[in-house]
């Protein structure tokens, strides 16, 4: 039968994902048929190729990936898109966080499991599951449902699920160790793991399964890779030659930025800002070190800081996690069971030395030498503020160290109860992060005291007479945590499947099922963070919000004739107002929603399967999205001319030349659910024993998203978006400018489309077996809507967007595997097409200014070569080693403004660790 025939060895087969290839044993051995729950559905059945487009990653593609983390895993299957990496903890508070998001549509919208429940999201990214949550050793396989499945599991399924489903009845010990060691310097990894299991649920009624594992992974220095060393980057293009300057204003010799008191000058006798280099001015070059900013202009003519090149593409971690489980069997009908995952994430980032603004007094000895011989008389007579822009280099770079800690215990029981299979469970899940800094930011009064004597001078270069003395500097730099937080999530749920009635095709099914849960998100800023103990700090906002959640679905699958099986499903799910305990008030109104799913798979022939399925989904706003109260959000992501609209509304507020404005952030209590509708058709044929090949179209539309008006955007039209621009005062020298309010709106749509297909081609020799397995993603459209509007349509197709991100058109990755007795080698290629990139205007060496028009980069396409040898020294002892990145590729030239750290290449589709050698080893007693 089909089910057996493809259903079986398609699932063995990892559906052709991530390597899509699993051993020869596996095979050729059909699994015992029992009756389980696969992802995406509540009904338990016989395993077989369903309705909807479930992919699945089994233990061996695991360890032939040569992943050492569940992000490394997940982020290189080819049907994950717009997802959040480790390496945006440069110059972040992210602590390192890692998100799936599948097919481009976001992690907030890519439902995570473990053993198929919920657990406590991150706390300041709302629904999304940081990956680094999930322990690694304690993974059996994934489950990936790549179709929107808000019927069956609630809010924040649209985009799909993963369900990492954990070791069980494991017995014996077995011991893995690893090491990866790049070819280039820097960036070693390690990890060790011990599983212990005692007991056989069948025979013992009982089993007790724990495992440990701890990482290591050493930083790697911009400096150590060509593609990463420098902010000040030449390069070519169309036959003419440009330098793209990402270079900071602010140095050690710092430039100065000085505004006047206009009070009562007609428009025309105005003093504009003025900005200079006072170095250069006396000494006619820059310091040694700095470049002349390319983007001065004659108001404001300054001298850059490659900053850049201080920074870690790869920060440094260490990750410990601790799996435990506990099944014991009463009876054959009545299994009680208990689940505990602990882990701890502890990742250091390093960035630039603290840019900071210093006050230089009018008429002080400073100013007197380096500022006042500089400015013409009128500009003497009404100076108001004279600013430094200095950075802190003597005092070292910037490292914040985020500390995670995750715990989720989930009890309950397995039973079977009048012909119903019945599952109960509680669970106890909490996310928790401190994040402390430990280097480069500064105690403000002592800080302050260095910069008021008179021997401190911001406009003369490290090392200079006047710089800070050692026992200054540290005695001066601040450690010490400035906030934690974190989300507490308690659940109950229950589920239960059983069959009803006889159908020509066979017995109908239904689930059905209820759970509750309660969420509680927390951040509070430590007194050191609000009390001013910081130089220039704004702390974090500080909040307390608890929302419940209660829904209920049923499940029917109805077998209507031998080869065509139809399925539906309803749910409801009911959402709470946010309590606010910081306010003592309920923020938002109660919002509930109803969604349905209708699926059917059909089998005209034992070798041919056609499937589809059409639903919607829903997705209720972040809590702080909703309870979010407006407060301070650093600075813009890139540097402005102040607009025109804001000119005319207040000038005072503008800064000199084109530099960063600052941010705030908060949330809006009207927001309502966001809403989808999908669809996925599909098919898989299994002409032979031999091939399999199957494909699916998706396409997933989405209204009523919560959106933002972006940075790019309202400095564009600040007109149009005039109140979304407040002042602010800078909390290191109280002078007031322009700042950004970045606050969420109903108002976004998105239109995504894909095909997801997978060829598997296997045949046995004399000499061995050969498998090969190509899968990929085909995106057929990525539109949403600019960011404020519902009906401004663009898209990131092959194209950097105005999301700051790039959809590809393909993504692909082919494996070939060769099984020869004991050995066997694999050689995986992973591609991805190149795209067009940001829109910016550089500087034009030929005309030594700014390019008349702006240029976009064809960044081109990327591949990679993964190597990996398995031997079997024995049934019990097993070695692989590997070589990631064969090739050594770098990363390819971008010119990107989204990250201000990482400048020059794009960590989020490329391999910034180069050519990477591994071994690996496992030995079960």
């Amino acid at each position: 039968m089909f089910q057996e025939k493809i259903g079986v060895r398609s699932v063995r087969l990892a559906l052709g994902l991530l390597a899509g290839i699993v051993a020869g044993q596996a095979l050729a051995q059909d699994a015992p048929i029992q009756r389980v729950e696969i992802t995406g559905s509540s009904i338990k059945r016989i395993v077989k190729e369903g309705a909807l487009p479930v992919q699945v990653v089994s233990k061996e593609v695991i360890a032939r990936s040569g992943a050492t983390t569940v992000a490394d895993l997940l982020q290189k299957l080819p049907a994950m898109q717009g997802f959040t990496i480790e390496a945006v903890a440069a110059g972040s508070n992210s602590g390192g966080r890692t998100l799936a998001s599948i097919h481009d549509l976001g992690g907030s919208y890519t439902l995570v499991l473990l053993n198929g429940r919920r657990m406590a999201p991150l706390q300041d990214s709302g629904s999304a599951v940081n990956l680094n949550s999930i322990p690694m050793a304690a993974v059996e396989r994934v489950e990936v449902l790549t179709d929107g499945a808000s019927a069956l599991y609630g809010a924040d399924a649209i985009a799909g699920v993963i369900n990492f489903i954990l070791k069980k009845n494991f017995q014996g010990l077995t011991l893995d160790a690893g090491v990866s060691v790049p070819t280039n310097p820097g960036g070693k990894s390690a990890n060790a793991s011990i599983t212990w299991g005692f007991g056989d649920l069948e025979t013992n009624r009982y089993n007790i399964l724990m495992t440990y594992r701890h990482d290591e992974q050493k930083m790697v220095k911009a400096t150590e890779r060509e593609f990463s060393k420098t902010s000040y980057i030449p390069f070519g293009h169309e036959g003419k030659s440009y330098i793209y300057d990402r270079t900071s204003t602010s140095g050690t010799a710092a430039n100065v930025s000085v505004a006047f008191n206009n009070t009562g000058k007609a428009d025309k006798d105005k003093l504009p800002a003025y900005g200079f280099n006072p170095y250069r001015a006396v000494n006619g070059q820059c310091a040694p070190g700095f470049f002349p900013y390319l983007s001065s202009t004659p108001a404001a003519n300054y001298c850059a800081v490659d900053s850049a090149s201080t920074i870690e593409t790869v920060p440094e971690s260490k990750r410990d996690s601790l799996y435990t489980s506990g099944r014991f069997k009463f009876s054959d009908n009545l299994t009680a069971f208990a689940d505990l995952s602990l882990g701890r994430f502890d990742l250091t980032a390093r960035i630039a030395a603290n840019p900071v603004s210093v006050a230089v007094a009018p008429n002080s000895a400073v100013y007197n030498q380096y500022v006042k011989p500089y400015l013409s008389a009128d500009q003497q007579k009404y100076v108001q503020t004279a600013t430094a822009t200095y950075r802190a280099s003597e005092f070292g770079t910037r490292d914040s160290q985020t500390i995670t800690d995750v715990i989720h215990f989930v009890t309950g029981f397995d039973a079977s109860v009048a012909g119903w299979d019945v599952n109960t469970g509680l669970t106890y899940s909490k996310y928790k992060l401190d994040e402390r800094y430990t280097g480069g930011y500064l105690l403000n009064k002592e800080f302050r005291s260095l910069i008021g004597s008179s021997t401190f001078n911001p406009f003369l270069p490290t090392g200079s007479p006047g710089s800070p003395t050692a026992a200054q500097i540290g005695s001066s730099i601040f450690h010490g945590s400035i906030r934690e937080a974190y989300s507490d999530m308690r659940a109950i749920d229950t589920r239960a499947s059983r069959e009803l009635f006889t159908l020509p095709g066979g017995a109908s099914s239904i689930g059905i099922g209820a759970d509750y849960r309660e969420l509680n998100q927390v951040q509070t800023a430590s007194t050191a963070a609000k009390n001013g103990t910081i130089y220039g700090f704004s702390a974090s906002n500080e909040f307390d919000y608890t929302r419940d959640s209660t829904g209920a679905f049923a499940e029917l699958a109805l077998p209507l004739v031998k080869n065509l099986e139809v399925t539906t499903a309803v749910r409801y799910d009911r959402y709470s107002g946010v309590k606010d305990a910081n306010t003592g008030t309920t923020k938002g109104k109660t919002q509930d929603a109803s969604t349905y799913k209708v699926s059917a798979r059909f089998t005209p022939t034992t070798a041919v399967l056609l499937r589809g399925s059409y639903g919607t989904g829903f997705r209720v706003a972040d809590q702080a999205e909703i309870a979010g109260t407006l407060v301070p959000g650093g600075v813009t992501a890139t540097a402005y001319d102040c607009p025109a609209a804001l000119i005319a509304s207040n000038e005072a507020l503008c800064k000199a030349g084109r530099l960063q404005y600052f941010l705030s952030r908060g949330g809006n209590e009207q927001l309502k659910p966001e809403k989808s509708k999908q669809y996925t058709i599909g098919f898989r044929v299994e002409p032979s024993s031999s091939l399999t090949f199957g494909a699916d179209l998706w396409d997933v539309r989405m209204t009523n998203q919560v959106s933002s008006v972006s940075e790019t955007q309202a400095f564009a039209d600040a007109g149009k978006f005039r109140e979304l621009f407040t002042d602010f005062a800078d909390p290191a020298t109280g002078i007031k400018s322009w700042a950004f309010i970045d606050a969420p709106i109903n108002i976004g749509r998105t239109h995504n489309r894909g095909i997801d297909w997978d060829l598997t081609v296997g045949e046995k020799y004399s000499f061995g077996k050969m498998t090969l397995n190509v899968n990929g993603t085909h995106m057929l459209k990525a539109s949403y809507t600019k960011a404020g509007t519902d009906n401004e349509w663009t898209d990131s197709m092959d194209s950097y967007g105005t999301n700051a991100a790039v959809t590809f058109r393909n993504i692909a990755k082919a494996v070939f595997a060769l099984e020869t007795g004991s050995m066997t080698n694999a050689l995986t290629i992973n591609y991805r097409n190149g795209y067009k990139d940001q829109e910016t205007i550089p500087y034009d060496v030929a005309t030594s200014k700014p390019a008349l028009s702006a240029i976009r980069l064809d960044v081109p396409s990327y591949s990679t070569v993964d190597y990996q040898g398995k031997f079997a020294i024995s049934k019990q002892w097993e070695v692989r080693g590997g070589i990631k990145n064969l090739m050594d590729k770098e990363p390819p030239l971008t010119l990107r403004t989204s990250s201000g750290h990482q400048i020059g290449y794009d960590a989020r589709y490329a391999d910034t660790l180069g050519r990477t050698v591994y071994l690996n080893t496992s030995y079960k007693f």
